[in-house]
């Protein structure tokens, strides 16, 4: 085909382990139909026309194909909570990528984009829907060109459109972008984008998009890499699939890996097996922490999620270890922080992300994040309160319900960061800002504490006698 294999394509490292979803990486034409076709593409829809769309959506549901956008709620599953006899149906597909630190969906879409559609269309015929819309992040320009010329490769070769492959199955792909929202990310927000609206999430119950969803009709969210697992279920088999990855987390799993580690990348790994110290520290993986450092604190789902430190290096990468350790896998995204880095500027540079991505619909969240920001802001000027660590914990309190350990009972060493969170809007977003304040407060408190003693505008080490520099 022209086009050699390399195993460090931009953005993605090979770690030679086993590739379900990003097998044509490392080819310079990975996104075009002549490859996509060389390298077993469409095989997983030409396997699914063959069967009942029932039996399609059995193989997935006994898969156990897990969501891949931050709930892990089963695929097969979730596609079961349609009701009966209530047409029209639509699939939306969530390409609106955008929780800090992720950035696996995006190279989906850009350097396979048919797989994603063949995705899409197995799951069309799997639930009998002839509609379906890919909604991609506005920012993701590359994204939309690969996606776009793929549909156009795909109609004209009949694998979109009427009679696919001369069965009585049709189906129409529409692609969708929005203007870079970070609350479109949530799902119903990102429905009300689709019809023409501001993005704002919608209250669930009774907005449950398997039951009213896109223009009030039933409608299957999923996100990009759930979708791009299905080709290689369907040309495999579910039993196959289930030889990788942990009993209860099958398969594998895309992570992108930010931050201060030697090879920073994406990697696909197989789900409850690998832990994040086998990530961090593989000589196949991120290769140790940079230049020497010693690992401070790393995110383990993306910006959202709760903060995780050394003692949970050798948690395994499935979403029921680390809920049960107090986080989430969330979207895939580790950020990674060595012990150079300020914990206030880290936990103040994710606050403020937050605070400005409120759509404004809650007020806790509309007001709270920005009372959050102005607080971090404050003691990052040199001019904290001793009552602002509190205060702090106190104004989270009311986004997202603790208890925290407030000054009462810190000493005490309580772990009561609650999570999943609770939470006081109607989304999440709130609550997200809150995860790196109780996460810097409850173990660096004594940085806060520093900052407002002295004054202090300069990055506060870790260690009482060593000047460190900014690694935030």
């Amino acid at each position: 085909m022209g086009s050699s294999y390399v195993t460090h394509a931009a953005g993605y490292v090979d770690n030679g382990g086993p590739k379900l979803v990003t097998s044509r990486f490392g080819y310079e034409d990975s996104h075009t139909l002549a490859r996509f076709e060389a390298t077993g593409g469409y095989v997983g829809l030409k396997a699914a026309l063959a069967k009942r769309p029932a039996d399609v959506h059995g193989e997935v549901r006994e898969a156990t194909l897990l969501g891949r956008g931050g709930a892990g709620f089963p695929a097969g599953v979730k596609w079961g909570f349609c009701p009966e006899g209530v047409w029209p149906r639509y699939l939306v597909v969530n390409g609106d990528e955008s929780e800090p630190g992720t950035y696996k969906d995006r190279l989906l879409m850009e350097r396979d984009p048919h797989q994603l559609i063949e995705g899409c269309l197995i799951a069309c015929y799997a639930l009998g829907l002839s509609q379906c819309f890919l909604y991609v992040r506005g920012e993701m320009a590359l994204a939309q060109e690969r996606i776009a010329t793929a549909l156009n490769e795909a109609y004209a070769a009949g694998y979109v459109g009427r009679e696919i492959l001369g069965s009585d199955f049709s189906v129409d792909v529409v692609l969708h972008w929005g203007a870079g929202a970070y609350i479109v990310g949530e799902e119903t927000a990102l429905i009300e984008s689709l019809e023409g609206n501001r993005g704002m999430p919608r209250l669930k119950p009774p907005y449950f998009p398997a039951a009213i969803g896109l223009y009030g009709k039933p409608t299957i969210v999923n996100n990009v890499e759930t979708l791009a697992n299905l080709p290689w279920i369907l040309e495999h088999g579910a039993a196959a699939y289930r030889r990788y990855g942990s009993e209860s987390s099958p398969g594998t799993r895309m992570f992108a890996v930010s931050g201060h580690v030697e090879r920073p990348g994406v990697y696909e790994v197989e789900q409850g097996v690998t832990t994040f110290r086998d990530l961090f520290y593989g000589e196949d993986f991120c290769q140790g922490i940079r230049e020497g450092h010693e690992l401070k604190m790393f995110i383990p789902g993306g910006g959202s999620a709760p903060w995780f430190f050394e003692e949970h290096l050798d948690v395994a990468l499935e979403a029921a270890d680390v809920g049960a350790a107090g986080s989430m896998l969330g979207s895939g995204a580790i950020i990674v922080m060595d012990d150079s880095t300020d914990a206030v500027k880290a936990c103040h540079r994710l606050v403020r992300f937050f605070a400005r991505e409120s759509c404004g619909k809650c007020s806790p969240c509309r007001e709270g994040t920005g009372w959050e920001e102005k607080i971090l802001q404050r003691i990052l000027d040199g001019h904290g309160r001793p009552s602002d660590i509190d205060l702090l914990l106190d104004v989270g309190d009311n986004i997202s319900p603790g208890p925290y350990p407030v000054a009462a009972h810190a000493a005490e060493g309580l772990d009561v960061v609650p999570f999943p969170p609770r939470q006081t809007t109607i989304c999440p977003l709130g609550p997200s800002s809150v995860a790196p304040i109780v996460s810097t407060i409850r173990r660096f408190r004594h940085e806060f504490e520093a900052r407002i003693t002295r004054g202090d505008t300069i990055p506060v080490s870790t260690a009482p006698a060593t000047a460190a520099g900014a690694g935030s």
